[in-house]
């Protein structure tokens, strides 16, 4: 996928993030700190790993600054209600930041946090790769606690399945 536009690239993303919400909001809030193994992202993590990164890398660097990425860790957002409300208050930040950048600005270079150039529609993809990378481990996180989750798309597997010929 090719990114020629910034308002194309943020109607996208704001679907992308949207099916994003819908499973974070499935997390029980007295699971939000829940991990399947000692020193594994807690779900609360994930949420808190993705709203962080999404602002601090990824909008930072397409804007030409330097990563300010600082972790994942609950010091950021303590509690569901927290978690939740920092997750969209990073997102409208970022989409702001990305909403100001030109299309043009789409074909410059970018520089990532190892130091490798990179041209700016490319990188915002990558977190667009990365953001469903860790929805699906919310998926997976969820499904080991038995919490019915929502179709990515609107149907099941099963009612995919129903429906075909």
């Amino acid at each position: 996928m090719e990114i020629g536009s910034v308002s194309q690239f943020l109607e996208y993303w704001g679907n992308l993030r949207g099916r994003t919400r819908r499973v974070v909001t499935c997390i029980p809030p007295d699971q939000i700190e829940w991990t399947c193994r000692a020193g594994a992202f807690t779900l609360g993590d994930l949420v808190r790993h993705l709203a962080t990164i999404e602002r601090y890398m990824y909008a930072e660097t397409v804007a030409g600054r330097p990563s300010r990425y600082a972790g994942c860790g609950r010091e950021l957002a303590d509690g569901y209600k927290a978690v939740l409300a920092y997750f969209d208050r990073l997102d409208e930040e970022a989409k702001a930041i990305i909403g100001s950048l030109t299309d043009a600005d789409l074909v410059r270079k970018c520089q990532t946090p190892a130091g490798t150039p990179i041209t700016t529609w490319k990188w915002l993809r990558a977190m667009a790769e990365h953001e469903v990378h860790h929805r699906g481990q919310i998926y997976l996180m969820l499904g080991i606690l038995g919490v019915a989750t929502p179709p990515l798309f609107g149907l099941t597997s099963e009612e995919v399945r129903a429906r075909s010929t």
